[in-house]
């Protein structure tokens, strides 16, 4: 008999918000957006935001129009990525498998642990455990299955949990409405109802050969979606992943400008993988082999990112550190870790938004011409 699993899906409500009030006291209980005023979109804001009808994704002029008193904040990715690090590791040190989704979002796979405790009382000690040592709020929700545990967790929030017991999964997503299913984005939900169909349950008593008929093979995935099935499994987090790139040279160099350049182009090299991945890295690290083969390395945590203008001038200044003055170079190599999906928000911030179309654009002629078809004019 299979045995029935147990999944825990974590997250910190309002992340981005949380972290700039435990900065500033003062902030609790305000209508605090993250992101520029005069452009962008809202991604996080507080709860006493969302009372005036502001929401995720609404054009930061129309936010101001509904609350022209919300307090909008550029936000501090630096202590967003310190404060992400801190959850992870007290979750890593007393849960052995767990997926990091996300900058704030965990799912935690505790099967088989129900032999020696309570799941639900262990979930709930270690969330008071985040919320004592770290300050920020966090919701949780436990089920038979990743789907579940997250749909709990959106149903407990604000700053609360919720289990849902092995064998109500459908009992309990039946009245829900229907964009409540992870993944039923704008043009699934207009499909659903032109189909009638507002309710999860109207879902499951859909035939499956209509849903199809609809929506493709999503229709048959959503079907089993609706009756609470889910078979995703929870990807073991490993921080020591990383990406990386080095060379070693058919002579030694001493020249600097050459050096540099190189450094440039390994970082750009690695940045494309990265977002190719759509992921971010919160760590870099530079290596320098000299011909004696002395090898010498250095790393630095960077905020979670996969722009190459913010990784390539912590890599010269890593180098410039590391490197002895007038020795000649063997290898350079350039290294990022601590990779998580890409979930600081590019919207967050009044420049990044427009950094990342860049980039988009970039890595768009870069896959079909080659990744060295576009490149610094700093590097080789």
């Amino acid at each position: 008999m299979k045995q029935q699993r147990i999944i825990a899906h974590f997250d910190l409500d309002s992340f981005f918000v949380s972290v700039e009030i435990l900065r500033d006291p003062s902030l609790k209980g305000k209508p605090v957006i993250v992101g520029g005023k005069q452009r962008g979109v809202v991604a996080p804001c507080s709860y006493d935001a969302r009372k005036f009808g502001i929401h995720s994704a609404m054009p930061s002029t129309k936010a101001v129009k509904l609350c022209p008193h919300a307090i909008f904040l550029k936000g501090t990715r630096g202590e967003y990525s310190k404060y992400s690090r801190w959850v992870t590791q007290i979750i890593a040190d007393k849960v052995p498998l767990f997926e990091k989704a996300s900058i704030d979002e965990f799912y935690l796979d505790l099967t088989g642990m129900d032999k020696f405790f309570d799941p639900l009382q262990y979930t709930i000690d270690l969330r008071k455990k985040i919320i004592d040592e770290t300050g920020l709020p966090i919701s949780f929700g436990l089920s038979s299955n990743k789907m579940m545990a997250k749909i709990a967790t959106n149903e407990a929030k604000p700053n609360g949990y919720l289990q849902i017991p092995y064998g109500k999964e459908k009992e309990f997503l039946a009245p829900l409405p229907v964009d409540k299913i992870p993944g039923v984005g704008e043009h699934t939900h207009e499909v659903l109802k032109a189909m009638g169909i507002t309710l999860i349950k109207h879902i499951s008593e859909t035939p499956v050969t209509e849903l199809e008929e609809k929506l493709g093979k999503w229709g048959i995935d959503l079907r089993d979606k609706s009756q609470g099935i889910h078979h995703g499994e929870v990807t073991q987090y490993h921080e020591a992943k990383s990406i990386s790139s080095e060379n070693t040279f058919d002579e030694n160099k001493t020249d600097i400008p050459f050096l540099m350049s190189e450094l440039v182009r390994l970082s750009e090299k690695i940045a494309f993988e990265l977002r190719q991945e759509g992921k971010v890295a919160g760590c870099i690290s530079v290596k320098i082999r000299y011909p004696n083969f002395d090898t010498t390395s250095r790393q630095t945590t960077i905020p979670y990112t996969a722009a190459d203008d913010e990784i390539i001038p912590v890599a010269k200044e890593m180098f410039n550190k590391l490197y002895k003055k007038g020795e000649p170079v063997r290898l350079l190599g350039v290294r990022l870790s601590e990779l998580t999906n890409e979930a600081v928000q590019t919207n967050l911030f009044n420049d990044v938004k427009r950094k990342t179309d860049l980039y988009k654009a970039i890595d768009e002629v870069k896959n079909k011409y080659g990744k060295y078809s576009v490149k610094r004019a700093s590097s080789r």
